[in-house]
C-alpha cells in the first residue's frame, strides 16, 4: 500500500498516453487502453489490480459502470429514435434481438456454456457504441445515409442494449442458485420493480428539481451525480444488483422529460466518463490472467467468426428489407459492428459478481468479450475504408462548411452558402444566436463544438471546411486545432486578431501554419462592425463578362471577397496567402459594406 499513490498516478499517466496515441492514430481509445492494460498485467505482471484495491475493486468497478451507463442513457431521446428512419429503428430493436439470439446459440454450441451464461454473453455483445463507431466514420467517408445509419445505430443501441444486458444478467444471477423457476421469476420481477420504480421516481423528481431551478445551476451536475450514485447504492441495498437497472432507467427518463436541462449534465459526465473509462479499462485488462487467455482457443475464434460473419450480415439483411439500399451498401453495413466500452465494462462487472456466486462459465465472459472487442476494432478500423472504396460507396471529397459561431456575421455567410447549395452547419453555445439561425432555416448545433457530446451529435457528414467566425478568439483557435486533426491542414482556417492581442494569444504559434481567412487585417471585430453598420453578404454569378476589377470599382472598393463556389459545388476560400480568383461559372460570395477606414480588402490574385 505504500506505493498505492504512485501506482494510481502511473495508471493515470498511462491512460493519458493511450488517449493521445488514439487521437494521433485516429483509432478508438478503447483499443489502446486494453492493449496497455494487457501489457501491464498478464504480459509483464507490473500491475495487479486485486492487490492494489483489494475488496474495494468490486465497488469501484460497480460505481464506474453505473456512471458510464447513466451517461449513455442520458443521450437516449426517443424523439431522435423516431426521426432517423425505419432501418435504424429496426437495427436497434429487432436487429439487437437477432444478434443476441445468434450470439446465444453460438456461445452455447461452440463455447460449451450453459444457456444461462450463453444468454449473458450474447446480450452483452449486442452493444456497439458511439465511442468506437464515430472515430471510424470520420475517416470512412461513406455515403451520407450509410453514415447516418451507422452513427445513430451506435448512439441508440448503447443504452438500449445495456438495458437488455442488465435484465438478462439479473435473471441469471438471481436464478443460478434457485431450483424453482417460479421463485426465479418472482425474484426477477422484484428486481425489475425496484429498478424501474426507483429509476422512474428518481428521474421524475430530480427532473422537477432541475426544471424548476430549485438548485443553483452550478450544482446541477454535481447534484445529479450524487443522487444517481445514492439511488444506485440504495437500489442494491434493497435488492441485490438492481442498481444498474435503476440508474439506466433514471437516465432514460430524464432524457425524455420535457424542459429538463440535461446538456450541462451530459458534458460534465463526459469529462468524468473519460477519466473513469481510461483508468477502468487499463485495470480490467490488467486483471486478465494467463489462464483466461489460454481459454481463447479455436472455439472462441469460431464464436467470433459467427458473431461477425453470420449474426451481423443476417441482422443487416433482415433489417434492411424494403429499405431501398443497394446490395453493396448493405455489404458495408454488414461489415461494420465494432464492440466497445459498455460491453467491456459490463462484462467485467458481471464476471466479478457471477464468479462470486459460483456460476459455471463466468470465467469465459471477460476474455471472450475482450477478444471480440480487439478483433472487431482492429480489423474494421483498418479495412472499412478500403472496403468502402472497393464497393464504390464513398462520398467524393466533402465541401460542406462548419462555422464556429451563429452570430449575425456567421448567419449571413451561412445563408448565402445554403442558398448556393452548399451544406453548412453553425455551432454555438449561445441559445439566442442558435434560435435566430434556426428561424433562418439553417442547420445548427447548440453546445460546445469541442465536447464529447458534439463528437456524437454534431453532424459532420459532408463537412470539409472549418470557418472560425466566433467572437471568442480562444474558441476559434481551439476549434482550428481540434478540427485540423479531423479535416486536414488545408481545410481549416484561422482568423486574424488585432496586433495588441496577438502577444496574449496562447495558441498563436501552433496556428501559424494554417491559412489566414479573408485577409491579414480582417478580424472578427471588423467583420462584426461592418455588418452592424449595414454591410451585407451577397452572391454574384461570374459569367463571361464579369470581372473582379469591374465589381470592385462598382462598389467603390467597399467590397470584400470571401469565397467562391464552383459549378460542381467545390468551395474555395479567400486567404491572405492566396487571395481569390473567380472563374467563369463560379458564384462569388462577398461582403459589401459602407466606408470603413482601416480595412484593406485582400486583392485578387
Amino acid at each position: 500500500m505504500e506505493h498505492a499513490g504512485l501506482d494510481l498516478a502511473t495508471i493515470g499517466l498511462l491512460a493519458l498516453i493511450c488517449q493521445w496515441l488514439a487521437w494521433q492514430l485516429k483509432l478508438p481509445a478503447i483499443l489502446m487502453l486494453l492493449v496497455a492494460g494487457i501489457a501491464a498485467g498478464p504480459v509483464t505482471g507490473l500491475l495487479d489490480p486485486d492487490a492494489l484495491f483489494g475488496e474495494l475493486l468490486f465497488p469501484l468497478v460497480s460505481l464506474a459502470v453505473a456512471v458510464i451507463l447513466f451517461e449513455g442513457s442520458l443521450t437516449l431521446n426517443f424523439r431522435e429514435l423516431g426521426g432517423h428512419g425505419r432501418t435504424v429503428r429496426r437495427l436497434v430493436t429487432w436487429g439487437a434481438l437477432i444478434t443476441g439470439i445468434t450470439g446465444i446459440l453460438a456461445a452455447h454450441l461452440l463455447l460449451g456454456l450453459s444457456w444461462e451464461m450463453a444468454s449473458v454473453l450474447g446480450a452483452l455483445l449486442v452493444v456497439t457504441g458511439p465511442t468506437v463507431i464515430l472515430p471510424m466514420l470520420q475517416t470512412l467517408r461513406a455515403r451520407e445515409h450509410l453514415t447516418q445509419i451507422l452513427r445513430w445505430e451506435g448512439i441508440l443501441i448503447d443504452p438500449m442494449g445495456a438495458i437488455g444486458a442488465v435484465l438478462v444478467y439479473e435473471f441469471v444471477a438471481l436464478g443460478s442458485g434457485s431450483e424453482a423457476a417460479t421463485q426465479t421469476l418472482v425474484l426477477f420481477a422484484q428486481t425489475a420493480l425496484i429498478g424501474f420504480g426507483l429509476g422512474i421516481a428518481g428521474g421524475y423528481l430530480w427532473g422537477l428539481v432541475l426544471r424548476r431551478h430549485w438548485l443553483p445551476r452550478q450544482l446541477h451536475s454535481f447534484g445529479t451525480l450524487m443522487l444517481m450514485l445514492t439511488l444506485f447504492s440504495a437500489s442494491n441495498l434493497l435488492f441485490h444488483e438492481s442498481g444498474l437497472l435503476t440508474v439506466t432507467v433514471m437516465g432514460v427518463w430524464m432524457a425524455n422529460m420535457r424542459g429538463v436541462p440535461t446538456r450541462p449534465i451530459i458534458e460534465f459526465k463526459e469529462t468524468l466518463s473519460v477519466l473513469l473509462i481510461s483508468g477502468l479499462f487499463i485495470l480490467l485488462a490488467a486483471r486478465l490472467t494467463v489462464d483466461q487467455l489460454a481459454l481463447l482457443s479455436w472455439p472462441a475464434w469460431a464464436f467470433l467468426a459467427v458473431l461477425v460473419g453470420v449474426a451481423r450480415p443476417l441482422t443487416v439483411w433482415l433489417c434492411t428489407l424494403g429499405s431501398g439500399l443497394e446490395p453493396r451498401e448493405k455489404a458495408l453495413l454488414a461489415f461494420i459492428s465494432p464492440r466497445g466500452i459498455v460491453a467491456a465494462a459490463v462484462a467485467s462487472l458481471f464476471a466479478l459478481r457471477l464468479e462470486e456466486v459460483g456460476v459455471p462459465g463466468a470465467e469465459m465472459l471477460v476474455p471472450v468479450t475482450f477478444l471480440v472487442i480487439i478483433s472487431t476494432v482492429v480489423s474494421q478500423s483498418l479495412l472499412s475504408r478500403p472496403l468502402a472504396s472497393w464497393l464504390g460507396v464513398q462520398r467524393p471529397s466533402p465541401d460542406g462548411i462548419l462555422i464556429i459561431g451563429a452570430n449575425q456575421v456567421a448567419r449571413q455567410v451561412a445563408t448565402q452558402l445554403k442558398e448556393a447549395g452548399v451544406s453548412v452547419v453553425l455551432a454555438d453555445s449561445s441559445w439566442d444566436a442558435i434560435q435566430l439561425a434556426k428561424r433562418a432555416g439553417l442547420t445548427t448545433y447548440y453546445g460546445d463544438p469541442l465536447s464529447e457530446h458534439a463528437a456524437q451529435h454534431l453532424e459532420l457528414s459532408g463537412i470539409g471546411y472549418l470557418l472560425p467566425l466566433s467572437p471568442y478568439r480562444e474558441l476559434n483557435d481551439l476549434a482550428a486545432l481540434h478540427f485540423e486533426h479531423l479535416l486536414g491542414r488545408d481545410r481549416v482556417f484561422r482568423l486574424a486578431v488585432d496586433e495588441g492581442r496577438r502577444a496574449n494569444r496562447p495558441h498563436g504559434q501552433a496556428l501559424d501554419h494554417l491559412p489566414l481567412l479573408f485577409g491579414r487585417d480582417v478580424t472578427f471585430a471588423k467583420l462584426s462592425r461592418l455588418v452592424a453598420e449595414g454591410g451585407v453578404v451577397q452572391r454574384l454569378h461570374f459569367g463571361e463578362k464579369t470581372r473582379m476589377e469591374t465589381q470592385r470599382h462598382a462598389h467603390g472598393g467597399r467590397w470584400l471577397p470571401l469565397l467562391c463556389i464552383g459549378p460542381s459545388g467545390r468551395v474555395r476560400l479567400a486567404t491572405a496567402e492566396g487571395g481569390l480568383t473567380p472563374r467563369r461559372g463560379d458564384t462569388l460570395v462577398s461582403l459589401v459594406f459602407a466606408d470603413s477606414p482601416g480595412l484593406t480588402p485582400q486583392p485578387a490574385s
